[in-house]
């Protein structure tokens, strides 16, 4: 663990609280709720004062649509390194990930053949951006394992291959972990960040830059690996440190989104 304590509580029973409070306050539109369980998820990653409620919307949408289908047993968890540059996309090279409340399982047999997966280890060690989602997996999913990559210098189509080869069916999620806009006064991020949820939204072309997400290289991934389908993907949450636990003169923006690969009930 390279952020507990300083990006959500590093004591148990503290964690185990404060997911509970962000779960329960939490709340999933009803129409989202209707669509059953999400394919995919796009959820924030700073510290939990900060994102994590954000975070709780989707995390609350999986929670209460876990039994529409059958037991996820694998979750692909992408997402930015900012310590560490690495190429393509680096696994952490371990078989588990600690967190306060136990270890996370990792998946090797699914990297096993990955294309496009690089060693990446140093990047793993102090990064935050997959940490903070192992205390919400390691709630909702605890026997599910992770397939944990840091997508940096990687082009759309290698991040849309390497999905097409995780995708799977049911037994399978997938989570981008990534932030918005970095810095920007509130009604400039506020925009900046409408624009870029809509882009996600229509399933725009894999265009996005580090300075609309940090987790770019993911999202233009998984657009690319979407494009065409029909699936829909709906913004859930959209806000930024200046709404949450900061001030409004320079902010990060936060949104959360879901995919589905069912069209709307009727």
């Amino acid at each position: 663990m390279a952020v507990a304590g300083l990006f959500y509580p590093a004591e148990p029973d503290a964690l185990r609280s404060k997911l509970g409070a962000l779960l329960t306050d939490a709340r999933p539109d009803a129409a989202d709720l209707a669509r059953g369980r999400p394919k995919a998820l796009v959820v924030p990653h700073a510290g939990y004062a900060y994102s994590g409620a954000i975070a709780a919307t989707a995390y609350a949408l999986l929670a209460r649509t876990l039994e529409t289908g059958p037991p996820i047993t694998r979750v692909v968890l992408l997402g930015p390194a900012h310590r560490v540059w690495c190429r393509g996309l680096a696994e952490p090279g371990v078989d588990f990930l600690e967190t306060p409340l136990g270890a996370v399982r990792v998946d090797r047999a699914a990297l096993a053949d990955l294309p496009g997966r690089a060693d990446g280890r140093r990047a793993h060690g102090p990064e935050h951006a997959l940490e903070v989602q192992l205390p919400f997996l390691r709630t909702l999913l605890p026997e599910a394992g992770v397939v944990p990559l840091l997508v940096c210098e990687a082009p759309p189509e290698q991040v849309a291959d390497a999905l097409a080869h995780l995708w799977g069916g049911p037994e399978t999620l997938v989570l981008v972990s990534t932030d918005l806009s970095h810095f920007h006064p509130y009604a400039d991020a506020r925009a900046l960040d409408a624009d870029t949820a809509a882009h996600l939204v229509a399933q725009g072309p894999p265009v996005l830059s580090g300075e609309q997400a940090c987790g770019a290289a993911a999202l233009n991934g998984l657009l690319t690996h979407i494009a065409g389908r029909g699936w829909p993907l709906t913004c859930l949450d959209l806000r930024n440190s200046g709404d949450t636990a900061g001030s409004r003169r320079e902010v990060v923006g936060y949104g959360a989104f879901g995919l589905w690969t069912e069209p709307s009930p009727p």
